[in-house]
């Protein structure tokens, strides 16, 4: 299975920073290219919330996720095999990415036990006792059929004592042994994940293990759980030249601008998040990391803080359209977006829609928001493929 596995994916390397570990690349997949560094968007039940998969490509996204414990639950990975999969599904014809469902059953706290058989949880939809080994996730993802899939593992919580998280850290690797041995499928690319909560050292060593198991692309898991972004950062930047080079190397759960950008400066490929459709659905935009001012040569050998006033924790980069400064605004959301929404819309209109609460407001503001963080990390690669990323990205690397 491994040179099959090898035969439909392979990253290939495309240009390195000359000033950090950031790098620009191609990972290849059995339903397309993704042009890395990228963020990929959320369609956790198999649909990315408000937006159709015709919109989602004009937004210019290329992989895009779903997730194996909800679609377990609603509708069941039965009747999606017997559709064809999740692509036909979910009518998506590009890579898809299915996570295992183990932050979600973790996350369930009260509602479940693990044992290193597995984790056993009451479904919060109907009450029934669940029981989900390793091997019940993957044979899950085998029949949801996404391009990668992602080993089950134990996130430990934050914070939680050493000895906790050297506990879920090994557990993770003895199943990722038993996720390898159930996944019977070519097609698809099994991705383990680096545990170790905020314990580098722990980091350190469950990344090396990985290593030396070969796999076709890792993550690392287990952040984004609470810790202060420091933190994050710190895990982020000790842990990501430990994994392969030669692979895909993919930051779960992470997708503000800062934290992007300096997980790119380690060594990251892929992102996911829910934010852009979760702060359309409270009408919100993501607005302004991409103004000419920051992506401008002149800027990249000057004051990065000059860019617009604005600094990387700035609430301007979030604008509520509630607010009643937008009722009678008649510019573009974003005049420099591309976006269809920037392009036929004014803010004023979608402050109406979101007070009518009406459906189109999330929407629109979904296609701006997925646009916007996809045109900041293709931007990154640009700047990659230039080697100028820690000069033109220089005020979100601080």
């Amino acid at each position: 299975m491994t040179s099959a596995i090898a035969s439909s994916f392979s990253y290939q390397l495309q240009a390195k920073c000359s000033c950090t570990k950031a790098r620009a690349g191609i990972f290849h997949t059995p339903h397309g290219p993704v042009h890395t560094p990228r963020f990929m968007p959320v369609g956790t039940l198999a649909n990315v919330k408000t937006i159709t998969p015709a919109q989602l490509k004009d937004c210019k996204a290329e992989m895009v996720l779903a997730n194996t414990y909800h679609l377990h639950l609603q509708p069941g990975e039965d009747l999606i095999a017997e559709a064809g999969g999740v692509h036909k599904f979910m009518g998506w014809d590009g890579p898809m990415l299915t996570d295992s469902g183990g932050f979600q059953v973790f996350s369930l706290s009260e509602m479940r036990t693990v044992t290193d058989e597995g984790a056993t949880f009451r479904s919060p939809r109907d009450g029934r006792i669940i029981e989900m080994p390793p091997e019940r996730s993957i044979e899950i993802q085998n029949q949801l059929g996404a391009d990668v899939i992602m080993a089950f593992d134990e996130c430990p919580p934050y914070p939680a004592t050493r000895e906790a998280v050297v506990s879920a850290t090994d557990r993770t690797y003895r199943w990722l042994k038993r996720c390898i041995n159930a996944h019977d499928r070519p097609d698809q690319a099994l991705f383990p994940i680096v545990q170790g909560g905020t314990y580098l050292d722990l980091r350190a060593d469950a990344a090396k293990a990985l290593a030396q198991l070969d796999m076709p692309g890792y993550a690392i898991g287990g952040v984004s759980v609470g810790e202060p972004p420091a933190l994050i950062e710190k895990i982020v930047q000790a842990t990501t030249p430990l994994l392969p080079e030669s692979k895909p190397r993919y930051l779960m759960g992470v997708g503000t601008y800062k934290e992007m950008a300096q997980a790119i400066a380690a060594g990251i490929d892929l992102f996911d998040c829910v934010i852009p459709t979760r702060l359309a659905r409270h009408g919100a935009a993501l607005v302004g990391s991409m103004s000419p001012e920051i992506m401008s040569p002149e800027l990249a050998h000057g004051d990065p803080s000059s860019a617009n006033g604005f600094s990387s924790e700035n609430p301007s980069y979030r604008w509520n359209l509630k607010n009643a400064r937008f009722r009678r605004d008649l510019s573009p959301l974003d005049p420099n977006c591309p976006c269809y929404t920037c392009q036929n819309f004014t803010r004023a209109y979608l402050c109406h829609l979101i007070h009518a609460k009406e459906l189109l407001a999330y929407t629109l503001l979904s296609i701006h928001n997925i646009t916007e963080l996809i045109r900041f990390t293709t931007a990154i690669r640009e700047a990659i493929l230039a080697d100028r990323f820690s000069q033109a990205f220089a005020k979100w690397l601080m």
